[in-house]
């Protein structure tokens, strides 16, 4: 593994987002308005937790009065910089962000 630093010469461990908990995410979007990767996206579920599909910012679609909440989802995992400013933002604490080295290539 390669050591990572700062500007400063401080060691640092990249964690990268692997996964959020889609009991407990809310789709408030705030972590994907600081994510500079467009790591994730905001998916719509159904009553049964049944993920619908991807919405979009001027999507009004409803997907057919199924719509009962939203929430994010990893989409592009391997965009991840390890920068952990979603996790700094969410109000839930619902995501799992780990090193490189625990994460199953």
């Amino acid at each position: 593994m390669s050591e990572f630093k700062t500007r400063d010469g401080s060691p640092y461990t990249p964690l990268y987002l692997t996964d959020i908990n889609a009991e407990t995410c809310i789709g408030c979007g705030r972590c994907f308005k600081v994510c500079p990767q467009s790591v994730m996206a905001l998916y719509g579920v159904n009553d049964e937790g049944e993920i619908l599909g991807i919405v979009t910012e001027d999507d009004d679609d409803d997907f057919d009065g199924d719509l009962n909440r939203k929430i994010m989802k990893v989409e592009h995992a391997g965009a991840c910089i390890g920068c952990n400013a979603c996790s700094r933002v969410c109000p839930k604490n619902c995501q799992t962000h780990l090193p490189a080295e625990e994460i199953a290539a």
